[in-house]
């Protein structure tokens, strides 16, 4: 009796021990996958980070030559501002030198006016007095003709 509950437990615990390899088969098939599945995620996962990485450079890159035209297009700026305040400096003599010499050339216009009426005038004086000598000489002329008629 005892050997048969013997047997019927080693039956038992062969049919344990079936069930526990198959188990452990389905167990070490399932760990299988799972570590097919994790391996298979840390290549995606290398592969994205080495795509991180280059797209990190990429931004790094971009960032950079982003900083280098705004550094060249601040400078341009800052040269065309020099180059306009230098040439309203420019004008703005030029300006000066024009109203001094636009000044000059009205005092001068207006010395030469008034150079040219007082000529005007004396040339007025003297022909007035030239016109009287004339007139007195025409006179004296008349005189001597009557003189002469009256005379003969």
């Amino acid at each position: 009796e005892e050997k048969k509950q013997l047997t019927l437990k080693v039956e038992e615990l062969e049919r344990k021990l079936e069930s526990t390899s198959a188990q452990n088969i389905e167990f070490l098939q399932v760990i299988a996958k799972r570590e097919e599945s994790i391996h298979q995620c840390q290549l995606r996962l290398e592969e994205k980070s080495r795509e991180c990485s280059a797209l990190a450079r990429q931004l790094e890159m971009a960032i950079e030559d982003a900083r280098r035209q705004v550094e060249q297009a601040r400078e341009r700026a800052v040269s065309r501002e020099r180059a306009a305040q230098s040439k309203m400096l420019d004008l703005e003599t030029q300006l000066s030198r024009n109203k001094t010499e636009l000044s000059q050339l009205h005092r001068s216009k207006e010395d030469a006016e008034r150079r040219y009426e007082s000529r005007l005038q004396d040339l007025r004086d003297r022909l007035e007095q030239s016109e009287s000598t004339n007139r007195s000489m025409q006179n004296y002329v008349q005189f001597l003709k009557s003189s002469y008629d009256n005379v003969f």
